[in-house]
């Protein structure tokens, strides 16, 4: 029986992080736009934000929230085919990516190691360089292949954070239901958001 290893991760910047943010064509903008938010208050913990949007990425932040507010942000964003962006090789040193909302097709490409692409390339460096990539699925209900290509990513390193909202802090607007899941993505990342602590008190 073959025996599986997480394989060690390389160590993290304590403060300032460079973050790679992708957003695929999967339902969930609002979780995007909720965590490039979130970047925005907290700059003071990250050097360096670039920011990956498909087309279809595009399509469906128009169709659910009924705006083109991604091109309001001040953060740097990269073409899908950009592949002289500084986090297509493993010496840009990002030590995070994550992929808000992660489509079941990127998600298989990347267990595939298939990098047609800056976001699966990114991933794929992620990987190799042994730091930190959370794909953020949102898909439901998950057939077998997506949940063996969820083993896959997982034995090489990543995190799988699906889009499951939490309501132990009883939020009353889909706002605050979508911010339960971006917090806890940021809080993997490794950022100090100050969230909701179960048995922390009100």
């Amino acid at each position: 029986m073959f025996k599986f290893f997480l394989p060690s991760r390389a160590p993290f910047q304590d403060n300032m992080k460079k973050i790679v943010i992708a957003i695929t064509g999967a339902s969930g903008s609002i979780y995007a736009k909720l965590l490039l938010d979130k970047l925005v208050t907290i700059q003071s913990q990250w050097s360096e934000v670039g920011v990956i949007m498909t087309e279809n990425a595009k399509e469906v932040w128009q169709t659910e929230l009924g705006n083109h507010s991604y091109n309001d942000y001040s953060l740097r964003f990269f073409a899908s085919h950009d592949f002289h962006a500084p986090f297509a090789s493993g010496s840009g040193k990002y030590d995070t990516m994550i992929i808000i909302p992660c489509s079941m097709g990127t998600l298989g490409r990347i267990a595939s190691g298939i990098s047609n692409d800056l976001i699966t390339r990114a991933a794929d460096v992620i990987l190799k360089e042994r730091r930190r990539l959370i794909c953020v699925a949102r898909e439901t209900p998950y057939n077998l292949v997506h949940i063996r290509n969820m083993e896959t990513i997982t034995l090489a390193g990543g995190i799988i954070c699906p889009a499951t909202p939490s309501f132990y802090s009883r939020p009353t607007t889909i706002e605050e239901v979508a911010t339960t899941v971006v917090d806890r993505v940021l809080d993997i990342a490794g950022f100090d958001i100050g969230g909701f602590r179960w048995g922390a008190g009100e």
